[in-house]
C-alpha cells in the first residue's frame, strides 16, 4: 500500500473570459511509505493544486487518489495525515497552547497525550516561550511554526506539506529540515512541495518536477545527482611532496590520471564536480 497514490489525477478551472484553465494534466504519481518525495516547481506548476486535491479541498476534474489506501475526500484519508497550507491562518486571538488543544481535540487525543505532545512540540519549534501569547502577535516566521506544530500534534503516519519553508529564517528553515529527516528515521512519509531546490537536495529520497501542471520528471535526487557531474578535482603529490591540485573535465579523467601515474605523482584525491540539482531544474524548465 503506497503512503499517497495519484492515477490520472486532472484539474481543470474557468479562468478570465470563461477560458479553461488546466491546472493540472493527467498526474500518476505513488510515494512510498517510509519516503520524503520533494515535488518540485515553479510558482503557478500545480503544486498547491495537487495538494488541495488530495486533502480533499478542491475535487479533481479527472483521475483517482488514495492516502494510505483510502480515496481522497472521505474522512477516513484525513484522519491519519498532517497537513500543513501554503498560508496558514488560525484563531489568532487564541494561543498557539490553545490552538494546539484545539486541533488535538479535533483528533480526539487522550487529554494527558495531547498535553505531552504540545509541550514537545512547542519546545522543538521553538515556542515554548510563546506559547501563552495570542498569534496575532506571532511573526511570520513563528505563525508558520504554529503551522507546523498543529502538523505534528497527533503524529500522523504521512504528512503532507505546502512549501512548508516559507517565511522562515536561515534557522527556521533548518530546524524544519532536522524535523524532516527524523520524520524520515521515525518511518513517517513526507510529501513537500518547494521551488528551493536545496530543500529537495539536502532532505529527499526522490524528487517529482511538475511544470505547467504536468509531471516532467520523477527520479532519486542520488541518481540526478550522479548523472549531474561535470569534472573533477584531483588532488596529487609529487616526488618532493608538494600538493598539487588540478579540475579535470569529465571526459578526459582517465588520459590525466594515467599521466600522472607515468610521471610517478601520486594521487591523493577524486572528487566529483557536479551540477547542483538548482542547474539540473533550471536547465529543465528551460528546455536546454
Amino acid at each position: 500500500m503506497y503512503a499517497l497514490d495519484m492515477q490520472g489525477l486532472s484539474k481543470s478551472f474557468k479562468g478570465k473570459k470563461r477560458q479553461t484553465v488546466e491546472a493540472l494534466k493527467g498526474l500518476t504519481l505513488s510515494i512510498e511509505q517510509g519516503e520524503v518525495f520533494g515535488f518540485l516547481g515553479p510558482n503557478g506548476a500545480g503544486k498547491s493544486t495537487t495538494i488541495k486535491c488530495l486533502m480533499g479541498l478542491i475535487r479533481p476534474t479527472s483521475g483517482t487518489a488514495s492516502i494510505m489506501g483510502e480515496a481522497i475526500g472521505s474522512e477516513a484519508s484525513r484522519r491519519n495525515v498532517g497537513y500543513l497550507p501554503e498560508n496558514p491562518a488560525f484563531y489568532d486571538y487564541l494561543t498557539a497552547e490553545e490552538y494546539l488543544q484545539f486541533v488535538g481535540k479535533t483528533f480526539k487525543m487522550p487529554d494527558a497525550l495531547l498535553t505531552r505532545r504540545s509541550a514537545e512540540v512547542l519546545k522543538q519549534l521553538e515556542l515554548w516561550e510563546a506559547r501563552k501569547r495570542p498569534i496575532r502577535g506571532y511573526s511570520k516566521g513563528m505563525v508558520q511554526r504554529v503551522g507546523l506544530a498543529q502538523v505534528l500534534i497527533h503524529d500522523p503516519d504521512v504528512y503532507i506539506l505546502d512549501e512548508p519553508m516559507s517565511g522562515l529564517d536561515p534557522i527556521g528553515r533548518a530546524l524544519v529540515k532536522e524535523i524532516i529527516v527524523d520524520l524520515k528515521k521515525r518511518g513517517k512519509s513526507v510529501f513537500f512541495s518547494t521551488h528551493i531546490t536545496d530543500d529537495v537536495e539536502k532532505v529527499c529520497d526522490r524528487v517529482g518536477i511538475l511544470l505547467h501542471g504536468e509531471l516532467k520528471l520523477v527520479d532519486r535526487v542520488d541518481a540526478i545527482m550522479s548523472r549531474g557531474i561535470v569534472g573533477y578535482q584531483v588532488r596529487l603529490k609529487d616526488a618532493d611532496g608538494a600538493v598539487l591540485d588540478e579540475e579535470v573535465p569529465k571526459e578526459l579523467l582517465d588520459r590525466f590520471l594515467a599521466e600522472q601515474v607515468a610521471t610517478g605523482r601520486e594521487i591523493v584525491l577524486v572528487e566529483p564536480r557536479r551540477k547542483n540539482l538548482e542547474d539540473f531544474f533550471l536547465s529543465l524548465v528551460h528546455g536546454v
